[in-house]
């Protein structure tokens, strides 16, 4: 008997999701657990298993397409079995804007839907390497990096360099704008900065083995520090406020095609080794589309880190319901004064921001004291 393939609900506040690329074709074989095809919402790009072990009789969604959840997408059964009819779900405005100016998982080519990620792009048009002259060695044929640096290197004629160009936003980049907008719009955004002294972790960092990273120490602060002064871990409903039992924090992955926030749930009740390996695995996972929908909800607090590209701060928007986030800067050696002495001192700035409708600035300052004075004492 066929067994039907529904869209899943890939976190609590998802109602749709767009399918950008099917692994499995019609007519092969499929194992239990085995991906099958591959989705993307406003929380997570994944993978998602074949509920059941046979032959893929059908695909009832094509690649671009936006559903709602538990709509049959395909049907799984034996080899000849055959399968009735059945009315395709009409797709969402989300997915009829995608397919108007091409399919949601990228530009098309001759040679079928194309998924560029923004470094792709950038190294295309910055050594004028044709795209579409390029065959993909990724899955499904999507060129990667590799590919335009191999263009690059043989000496391939540059492409005639284009003054603009028009693509239209990936599913998970769109969606991305959307809750960004909705942040922006809702809460009362302000930021402070305080400058922190990371020698002492430095030394402890140098102590330990294995050696946990200073985001595992920032975020070990964090979490004691949301038990401390719960109010942080809050979050507006309408006219009440929400107080959590949890810390759960939001850890922002950069990911080649967007930016994902897994959660460390429980992070209070964890050592600084443990938040070393569970962001590590929440960070891997994310990379390779193996996160769950119980891996990207309850998030109650977020930090985002872009001084591991080099940014010593930032202004970050909250990562709407929740009411504050923390920006961690480049963390460096710079000249600070100690005991009326000039030293060269491993710093950082750390930037809070948070909902001025729930969290008044002294409150915000007392946090961020709190922070840096369990990072500059060392002590867990």
């Amino acid at each position: 008997m066929s067994t039907d393939v529904l869209m899943p609900q890939m976190g609590e506040s998802i109602a749709e999701g767009t399918v950008v690329r099917w692994i499995k074709k019609v007519g092969e074989t499929v194992d239990r657990d085995e991906p099958l095809f591959e989705i993307s919402t406003d929380k997570v790009d994944a993978e998602v298993p074949s509920p059941q072990g046979g032959v893929l009789l059908q695909i009832r969604t094509e690649v671009g397409e936006t559903v709602p959840i538990d709509t049959v997408v395909a049907v799984i059964g034996e080899a000849g079995e055959q399968v009735p009819s059945a009315e395709r779900a009409p797709p969402t405005p989300a997915a009829v804007s995608a397919t108007q100016g091409g399919s949601a998982a990228g530009p098309r080519s001759s040679g079928g839907a194309r998924r560029l990620s923004p470094v792709v792009r950038r190294l295309a048009a910055e050594y004028g390497v044709d795209l579409d002259s390029l065959r993909g060695t990724g899955d499904g044929g999507r060129i990667t990096k590799t590919d335009v640096l191999a263009s690059v290197q043989s000496g391939a004629p540059p492409a005639t360099v284009q003054v603009a160009r028009a693509e239209p936003m990936s599913v998970m980049r769109r969606q991305i704008a959307q809750h960004m907008v909705l942040s922006r719009r809702t809460a009362a955004h302000v930021h402070t900065i305080f400058e922190v002294d990371f020698t002492e972790v430095s030394v402890r960092r140098q102590a330990a083995e294995p050696r946990p990273t200073y985001l595992a120490y920032i975020a070990d602060a964090v979490a004691r520090t949301l038990s401390e002064m719960p109010v942080i871990n809050a979050s507006v409903e309408g006219d009440s406020v929400v107080s959590h039992d949890h810390v759960n924090l939001g850890i922002a992955v950069a990911l080649d095609w967007g930016l994902i926030v897994p959660v460390v749930k429980d992070a209070d009740r964890m050592t600084v080794s443990q938040l070393d390996l569970a962001i590590s695995d929440l960070a891997t996972r994310a990379r390779s589309k193996q996160l769950s929908p119980d891996d990207v909800a309850e998030g109650t607090f977020t930090i985002t880190n872009p001084g591991g590209f080099g940014s010593i701060a930032g202004l970050p928007i909250i990562n709407h319901p929740q009411s504050a986030i923390l920006c961690v800067g480049a963390i460096e050696k710079r000249p600070a004064v100690v005991d009326n002495a000039v030293l060269s001192r491993l710093r950082s700035y750390l930037t809070l921001g948070f909902d001025h409708r729930l969290i008044d600035g002294s409150v915000a300052d007392q946090f961020l004291a709190a922070i840096k004075q369990k990072l500059e004492a060392g002590a867990e």
